[in-house]
């Protein structure tokens, strides 16, 4: 595995490269969707994969994100996989566990550490600690912190933890004592839920991207048929574009 500072490096590298600053959450899947010959597809992969990444010869590159996973881990999930194609050589097809940091080849770990510190930059993270939590004192972080934590950095309960253990925040034997009742802990810190649940069901199949945009290029260029465009949205999940579907929170200029 490659050595951490590298890593951390990395990381913020690449928000520079996006234009992002390095104390500030990210909205990793924004990152994703302005990407040029970048597609997003979310899809209900099976619980033993968190997500997948594909870049071609051509320089296509396809981010598929399980979307039965909490928003936190899809977060996590999503710049997962931007180590895999913008910092790692020479990739094909990445399918990647759901397991943070758990017994799996150098790469694999590489982009979990990477993506800890892409989500949560080192300064900005130490810096939280520091100024919104124990505030100067010396006290270990409690459970309502490392809520907080979360919660500001938009990461999962699993991510939190693997982060603050790694970091040495925190011992291995307390985060233990914190991987059950996480809805309860955020709700009584008047917290929502939505950061630990999945996708709702009728949303969890869904593509945007560069895969949208071409076809809708190759629709106004004559390239190819209605009928065509509107089977390569279909294929996409897009069927609110073909059958032009009304959003449920209806647009508004105000």
């Amino acid at each position: 595995m490659k050595p951490k500072p590298e890593l951390s490096y990395q990381a913020n590298e690449l928000r520079k490269r996006f234009g992002e600053d390095l104390s500030s959450p990210i909205d990793v899947f924004t990152i994703l969707q302005s990407q040029e010959r970048l597609t997003l597809v979310f899809y209900p992969f099976s619980n033993h994969i968190s997500g997948m990444c594909v870049r071609t010869r051509s320089g296509e590159q396809l981010v598929a994100i399980n979307s039965t996973r909490t928003l936190g881990r899809q977060r996590f999930t999503a710049a997962h996989e931007l180590y895999h194609l913008f910092i790692q050589d020479e990739i094909t097809t990445v399918i990647c566990g759901n397991d943070i940091g758990a017994g799996r080849d150098e790469e694999e770990k590489n982009a979990d550490c990477f993506a800890s510190y892409f989500l949560a930059p080192n300064d900005a993270l130490r810096s939280f600690i520091e100024k919104n939590l124990i505030k100067g004192g010396r006290r270990p972080l409690a459970v309502e912190d490392v809520v907080r934590i979360e919660q500001h950095f938009r990461m999962s309960r699993q991510a939190t933890l693997y982060r603050l253990v790694g970091d040495g925040c925190i011992s291995l034997d307390f985060a233990n004592t914190l991987k059950s009742d996480i809805i309860a802990s955020a709700r009584k810190l008047g917290f929502g839920d939505e950061l630990y649940i999945p996708t709702p069901e009728n949303r969890q199949y869904f593509t945007t991207g560069s895969y949208i945009e071409l076809a809708e290029r190759l629709s106004n260029g004559n390239v190819i048929s209605n009928g065509k465009y509107e089977e390569l949205l279909l294929n996409a999940f897009r069927a609110d574009i073909v059958y032009n579907l009304a959003a449920e929170d209806q647009e508004a200029y105000d």
